[in-house]
């Protein structure tokens, strides 16, 4: 591992009850990359984020995340050097917005028994509150948090151990089109403001890409089918075949787009 790389995928494959999920997967990750993993339905995009997450292990191959192998580490300590944005989370009281962002420091859904944060993770409470635009939210419960703020709070708790590792799982889903917006406004934010911060963004969709999404692997019946560049992989061609679809694509203004490719 040299000091950039962050993570590490190299020739997995996983099965589960007999069906082959993912084969032969490689990817690395460097620190400040931004990575979008995209396909259709089932192709395997979740998976692959699970391991990447310390959730999964491989059936076959190795998977390195922050210089540790999995099966060779304590995944509890590992998993909490990883930030994981999941728009299905949900506590199991209504918790408020700032108790929420606190449990990133424990992992837990809930806050640990007895246990109170230190004056050095208040003020980083704080901090994510203020940067990510939801101050006056502390005191909201969570039921009654728009998906949108809830997207931001998860972020703030994602962040809180300051991990070198954000994954981000279809973080659109739920938001309509103003919110969905103002969610990726957040995410470019983010980047410009931790520019050594390695993101995973798994989507199907590429208008929910933000503009600085630097790198993207196309995945299909749980192979890669592409990986590298963002410009290089997101183009009409591999998209199409990706997709066994004709979807024509646009790249204006930092953002992706695509439509049904009819004609010339």
């Amino acid at each position: 591992m040299n000091d950039r790389e962050i993570l590490r995928l190299e020739n997995v494959d996983f099965v589960r009850e007999s069906r082959q999920i993912l084969t032969d997967i490689n990817l690395t990750v460097a620190a400040g990359e931004r990575w979008a993993l995209i396909g259709p339905n089932g192709a395997g995009k979740s998976t692959i984020l699970s391991m990447c997450g310390a959730v999964k292990h491989p059936t076959r191959g190795s998977v390195h995340v922050l210089g540790r192998k999995l099966g060779r580490v304590d995944i509890r300590e590992l998993r909490e050097s990883i930030g994981h944005v999941n728009p299905r989370h949900s506590p199991g009281s209504p918790l408020t917005a700032r108790q929420v962002i606190l449990t990133g420091s424990t992992g837990t859904t809930e806050p640990m028994p007895r246990w109170k944060p230190d004056a050095a993770t208040r003020a980083r409470a704080d901090g994510l509150i203020e940067m990510l635009g939801i101050a006056g939210l502390e005191a909201a419960r969570w039921p009654t948090l728009s998906q949108g703020e809830r997207g931001r709070v998860l972020i703030a708790r994602a962040l809180l151990p300051d991990p070198p590792l954000l994954l981000l799982d279809e973080p659109s889903t739920g938001l309509d089109v103003a919110a969905r917006e103002k969610f990726l406004a957040t995410i470019d934010e983010l980047h410009r403001a931790r520019p050594s911060l390695a993101t995973i963004l798994v989507t199907h969709h590429l208008e929910e890409l933000p503009t600085t999404t630097s790198h993207a692997m196309l995945i299909k019946d749980g192979r890669r089918h592409a990986s590298g560049l963002a410009s290089g992989v997101l183009t009409t061609e591999l998209v199409s075949e990706c997709f066994d679809h004709p979807i024509k694509i646009e790249h204006r203004g930092g953002r992706w787009q695509a439509r049904a490719h009819v004609g010339n």
